[in-house]
């Protein structure tokens, strides 16, 4: 038995070709209930994730944004920090910061001319960032020695909205990940294959229910799927091309399939079980996964 949080669910966003399509976008996530919109971040074919959840909260009035995640290598956290706070302002205080340590994607690296350093290292690398992000926005000059970030006498003036911060959201499938997000995280958003067994998922959260201790029950545990009724990502269904019940056949865990019903009855359990409660889809999956949203939010 864990903590039950309750439910709320996230729209993962990338692309649009105009600013009104971005904003009605926005809206329409936001009228469907989801509580957040969040968006990922590579160098090629997304939008800029800063600017544009800028947008996306200037559009709307309630929805959170977020990102899902920001690889914590593209970016000075001092700059971060100034960016987190400023976009927190300007967002009326809906802001949500996601970091991880990199995909295994080196090719971003690559065109930014910084080495994809060994998962250790990288994992070093967020702790560092993590550390000198809460210490600017609770108002304090940090002074780091490294070894990855040396800050001298670094400030912000600008401090979020939020109090003491805006939630930070850690990406972590591995265990030495997970035990840094159970130290550090306000959401564990638990990475896995599209293909991921409930087992190995169970094994995840124990991990990190070991390295976050007493703060596991504060922590609000996040899934992404990979589909959602009998629809799975445009682009999950050209890498892999599997269907929803090809997924379902294999077992995956980050398919939730069948009708509404079946939809909120595994929900529950995975938040009965594993003390999952907060739910991401892609944005071309929203409407199917809408009257489960309506359903399950806040409960």
């Amino acid at each position: 038995m864990t903590a039950r949080h309750p439910f709320r669910f996230g729209i993962v966003a990338a692309t649009a070709r105009t600013a009104d399509e971005w904003a009605d976008k926005a809206r329409r996530v936001e009228s469907l209930g989801y509580a957040t919109l969040v968006i990922p971040d590579r160098v090629q074919h997304t939008l800029s994730p800063l600017p544009a959840l800028t947008a996306a909260a200037a559009a709307t009035t309630s929805l959170r944004v977020g990102t899902y995640v920001l690889a914590n290598d593209f970016r000075n956290p001092v700059l971060l920090a100034k960016d987190a706070a400023t976009l927190d302002v300007l967002s009326a205080g809906r802001f949500e910061l996601g970091l991880g340590s990199g995909i295994p994607m080196p090719e971003d690296n690559q065109m930014l001319g910084i080495p994809f350093d060994s998962g250790s290292v990288r994992v070093d690398r967020l702790a560092e960032s993590v550390s000198l992000l809460k210490r600017l926005w609770a108002g304090e000059r940090a002074t780091a020695p490294g070894p990855h970030y040396a800050a001298l006498d670094a400030a912000i003036t600008l401090l979020p909205v939020q109090q003491p911060r805006p939630p930070i959201l850690i990406a972590a499938g591995s265990r030495r990940l997970l035990a840094l997000a159970g130290r550090e995280a306000d959401i564990v958003a638990l990475t896995m294959q599209p293909t991921a067994q409930e087992s190995a998922v169970s094994e995840k959260v124990g991990w990190l229910r070991g390295a976050a201790g007493e703060r596991f029950e504060q922590l609000e545990l996040n899934v992404n799927l990979m589909a959602v009724g009998d629809q799975v990502p445009s682009q999950l269904r050209m890498r892999m091309g599997v269907t929803a019940e090809d997924l379902a056949r294999m077992g995956a865990f980050p398919a939730l399939v069948g009708t509404t019903d079946q939809m909120c009855e595994r929900l529950l359990r995975w938040r009965e079980s594993l003390g999952i409660s907060y739910v991401m889809v892609a944005d071309e999956l929203m409407e199917g996964l809408a009257p489960v949203v309506e359903r399950l939010t806040g409960r």
